[in-house]
């Protein structure tokens, strides 16, 4: 029963190529940084990746993005990432673009054992119709010479394909497929031996969807209890659905990022 690795790299080595990767994370919050710094130290590529965002520029999934580790992302945000927008555009990189609420269940789905859902979400939009770019001919984009503004331009090899939409109670719903993946990276807050997760406020995201949906589910913790320590009440995901565990150091616990910090400048008060 007890499921810790010594290392991160430990946790990692029978990870393949061409594997798929459920990834936790929203932003900068809750992102596994460690493990997917092992996974681009063990060199593998041809990465599917089901995460909300591919990280970015220079941080989490954003480094096996760099390295052109990552085949293709089904996520539901692309944001400030140059580099992800650029490999997509650039027909580079598979991307399939899924409404956030309807990903997180799909992922829910997957790791209940529900084959697949019905959801109004996209019905009547090319969501359901099929024709969204999964991916672009990389010679139409560059000859397109394309950025963010100009994706309309270039020649779309590979659209969507068009889903079932039934009509329940005289409304209409399109049919989608639940997730699995071969294994999925998570970070939470505090763990135990036995792979009993909890997370912290806004971290918790998507890591428990994506620790549901892996076969080889992976979680660093910020802190490691004993078997017990944890309130029973309090588990986020229990250890069911963990299969290994890694402790993060001080250091690596404490390195978390501010994507965006905005400040002002003070207000002088006159005197009246």
């Amino acid at each position: 029963m007890d499921k810790v690795r010594a290392t991160a790299a430990e946790a990692v080595d029978d990870l393949p190529e061409h594997a798929s990767l459920a990834v936790g994370g929203f932003g900068l919050s809750g992102v596994p940084n460690v493990l997917i710094e092992a996974v681009h130290a063990r060199g593998v590529g041809g990465l599917s990746v089901v995460s909300n965002n591919c990280g970015v520029d220079g941080g989490g999934l954003g480094i096996l993005l760099a390295a052109g580790r990552i085949a293709r992302v089904t996520g539901s945000y692309i944001g400030d990432n140059r580099e992800f927008a650029r490999q997509y555009l650039g027909g580079e990189l598979e991307v399939e673009l899924v409404p956030q609420g309807t990903l997180a269940e799909r992922l829910r789905a997957g790791g209940c054992g529900i084959p697949a859902f019905y959801t109004p979400a996209g019905v009547g939009t090319q969501v359901a119709d099929g024709g969204l770019p999964w991916r672009y001919a990389p010679k139409a984009a560059a000859e397109a010479g394309l950025n963010a503004a100009g994706a309309g331009a270039a020649e779309v090899a590979k659209p969507s394909p068009a889903k079932e939409v039934r009509e329940f109670d005289g409304r209409a719903y399109v049919m989608e497929r639940a997730i699995t993946t071969d294994f999925a990276l998570v970070r939470a807050a505090k763990g135990d031996r036995h792979g009993n997760l909890v997370f912290h406020r806004a971290a918790r995201n998507f890591n428990p969807l994506a620790a549901m949906a892996g076969r080889v589910t992976i979680a660093e913790v910020e802190e490691l209890v004993e078997p017990g320590e944890l309130d029973p009440d309090a588990v986020h995901v229990p250890g069911v659905f963990v299969q290994r565990v890694v402790e993060l150091t001080p250091e690596q616990a404490a390195a978390k990022g501010i994507e965006r910090r905005t400040t002002s400048a003070p207000v002088t008060r006159g005197t009246v």
